[in-house]
């Protein structure tokens, strides 16, 4: 369990706690560099113990600041514990061997792949076993408050890439869902399929902690001070902790896989975040919207949502188009569900790619590209859940997922108001024509704009996502 005791975090949330009936206090991190500013503002106020787990972490700028935040907070003689899967975590074993010699680090690596040969032999070699991921993501300081939602470690989750963004959500929580966030990460960290960093130590001649410290802080250092500058500017972090922004107090359950999932043959028994779900969406009363980058229903889901509108609740699902997808396969399996959603009585709606360009001169960060990451479900505008789980076979079957779910209709409320307010300009609502072909539907400055074919994608695009069909859909 994590170390607990009474740290300034943990006065500050006991009394907020007490003051709010026993609920926990949340509130949406909608921009990156918010969601940056936070998590470094908590290592900073870290007094005993920073708990993370992530699905993967890069060797970039957030990388490098994350990796020196945390080195410092272990100085303070706060103890951190980190778990990574390891499939697209692209740090190298060096660096994290390094960062493992601190009397106060420990690092874990989650299903590992073997390091002998060739990496990709290695991977098909284990297929059945290297396939299944740990795809949850949490950050928990003190054991009192916590970040979950869709954000890795890397720049394109932070608005730290000049020319594409990742458009994310996480949520901040405080007070007794941060201790179920705890035990959830608790349950991984002591699972088989967590592997000490010392098992990849080898042979490998290590410099000493202190020698590679200065090299690792300069490497930090000459990418951080901006970097750092600019979220700490963040009103949002300011705010949050000077208690100047009110949390919203709600009852959060979390919702998570177990990672004996990964160990046992795909079934709905081991599919207990996906089968929560779908208990909530049922018991809605008038609206569900879903938000998920990648949206593989299949033949059951679409009768599942054909049953929830059957009901007269309304059902929006927006998830990427072909353009703004990073993955073309996920597109390719999505498309055969177009037509299908759409009979069933769903609104269905594709990111415009170009929906964070901004006009020249703009005071606001402007985007070449934008993927929508963002993983989140609203329903009847009081429930809100946020996490790590795509509705499509690879979360739902391999991976195991996590999440909070939230009930506070004003928070939801909001949520779903700047959601609907930003919809007709930041996505194309897909319907059929008379003749049953698909049409896309967007507001692009004033003017309805409707497209024929996938819009705002090439030839060469159309026909990569064509030649995915062949690519089986439960590996998606």
């Amino acid at each position: 369990m994590a170390v607990t005791g009474k740290t300034s975090l943990d006065r500050d949330v006991t009394d907020w706690v007490a003051a709010h009936d026993g609920k926990s206090g949340f509130y949406p991190l909608l921009e990156g560099l918010d969601a940056l500013g936070v998590r470094l503002a908590m290592i900073d106020r870290a007094e005993r113990s920073i708990d993370v787990q992530y699905f993967l972490m890069k060797p970039d700028s957030a990388g490098a600041l994350f990796a020196m935040k945390l080195l410092e907070a272990a100085d303070r003689g706060v103890r951190v514990r980190f778990l990574l899967d390891d499939i697209f975590t692209t740090v190298d074993d060096t660096a994290f061997l390094v960062m493992n010699q601190h009397p106060n680090i420990e690092i874990r690596l989650f299903n590992p792949v073997g390091r002998g040969g060739i990496y990709y032999l290695s991977y098909l070699g284990n297929f059945k076993l290297a396939n299944r991921r740990m795809h949850n993501k949490s950050f928990t300081v003190d054991n009192r408050v916590s970040v979950v939602g869709g954000r890795n470690i890397a720049d394109e989750y932070f608005e730290l890439l000049k020319e594409a963004e990742f458009r994310d959500f996480d949520i901040f929580a405080a007070g007794p869902v941060a201790e179920d966030i705890s035990a959830t990460f608790d349950r991984f960290w002591n699972h088989k399929l967590a592997v000490p960093m010392e098992a990849f130590a080898g042979n490998k001649a290590l410099p000493d902690l202190v020698a590679a410290r200065a090299e690792l802080d300069q490497a930090a250092l000459e990418v951080a001070d901006s970097i750092y500058a600019r979220a700490l500017a963040s009103p949002l972090m300011r705010d949050v902790f000077d208690r100047k922004v009110e949390l919203f107090p709600a009852d959060g359950k979390v919702l998570t896989d177990d990672p004996e999932k990964l160990l046992q043959k795909i079934s709905v028994d081991h599919q207990l975040l996906v089968t929560a779900l779908a208990a909530v969406i049922d018991d809605a009363t008038s609206e569900v919207v879903v938000i998920t980058p990648y949206f593989i229903p299949g033949e059951r889901g679409v009768q599942f949502w054909r049953s929830i509108a059957d009901r007269g609740i309304r059902v929006v699902v927006i998830t990427n188009s072909l353009a703004s997808n990073n993955h073309v396969p996920v597109h390719a399996a999505y498309a055969r569900y177009r037509h299908a959603m759409i009979a069933a009585g769903a609104e269905l709606y594709e990111v415009r790619v170009d929906s964070s360009k901004l006009p020249e001169g703009s005071a606001q960060a402007s985007y070449d590209s934008m993927t929508l990451h963002t993983k989140g479900l609203l329903v009847d505008r009081r429930l809100t859940f946020v996490g790590s789980l795509n509705l499509d076979p690879r979360s739902i079957d391999i991976n195991t997922e996590f999440g909070v779910l939230i009930d506070n209709a004003d928070l939801a409320g909001g949520i779903a108001e700047r959601f609907f307010a930003s919809l007709p300009g930041f996505a194309y609502r897909v319907t059929e024509n008379e003749s049953g072909k698909l049409r896309w539907t967007v507001q692009i400055d004033g003017k309805e704009v409707v497209e024929k074919n996938e819009p705002q994608a090439g030839k060469w695009l159309r026909f990569k996502a064509f030649l995915s069909r062949i690519l089986p859909e439960g590996q998606l």
